[in-house]
């Protein structure tokens, strides 16, 4: 997939200890089932997007990656200031798939040296660097290809993988998203367990049922 050359690069941020890894944050969907912009909720006096990002920051990501599809221009403008390589996707609609392999492709050419990738999404509010962080460290010890988040008895993203995966990752169908490499692989997955995954924020009453269970 070609990217397009619109795109804010800033380069102040610093590497995982011990392990060159990136991190590619999808924030492209249009929230349909919300109503509004999931990207733009209030969470703690700050827009999810934001905390999205500055949890994944805390974990000294080598380069984050956003991935912009609806509304672009208000998501930029809400982030434009922080160390980050925002990437639209104008293909979004087509599904994550596209989007994981759009900030992929550029993450290749940037950074080929990359050891692995965080593939994250903007709608869990119960994330922690501490979480992103333990899956570097599991990475790093286990020398395992995938590590995954496991919650709700199944296993997804946040979920890292290793170089050895890129091939996979760029060969899934636009609708597809990075859970189908997990279950094409249980042998190669770690599990590291994430309980605050339960909290997905895909309508206004789970944002609500969010906010009352604070």
């Amino acid at each position: 997939m070609e990217l397009d050359n619109d795109e804010d690069d800033h380069n102040n941020t610093v590497e995982a200890p011990g392990v060159n890894v990136s991190v590619i944050l999808l924030a492209a969907g249009s929230s349909s089932r919300m109503g509004q912009s999931k990207q733009l909720l209030d969470i703690n006096g700050e827009p999810l997007l934001i905390r999205s990002i500055k949890k994944a920051l805390e974990c000294t990501p080598q380069h984050l990656i956003v991935i912009l599809g609806a509304n672009e221009q208000a998501h930029r403008d809400v982030i434009r200031d922080l160390p980050v390589s925002i990437i639209p996707n104008h293909y979004w609609k087509s599904g994550m798939g596209s989007s994981i392999k759009t900030g992929l492709n550029y993450l290749i050419r940037k950074s080929p040296e990359t050891e692995a990738v965080i593939i994250m999404v903007c709608d869990q509010p119960g994330l922690t660097s501490d979480h992103l962080n333990a899956l570097i460290k599991t990475f790093a010890q286990t020398k395992n290809p995938i590590v995954a988040s496991s919650y709700s008895n199944t296993m997804g993203v946040p979920a890292l993988f290793a170089r050895s995966f890129f091939s996979n990752i760029l060969m899934l169908k636009d609708e597809q998203g990075a859970k189908k490499i997990i279950e094409q692989f249980p042998e190669r997955v770690t599990p590291v367990d994430f309980p605050e995954g339960i909290h997905d924020l895909d309508t206004a009453e789970d944002y609500q049922k969010y906010l009352d269970n604070k």
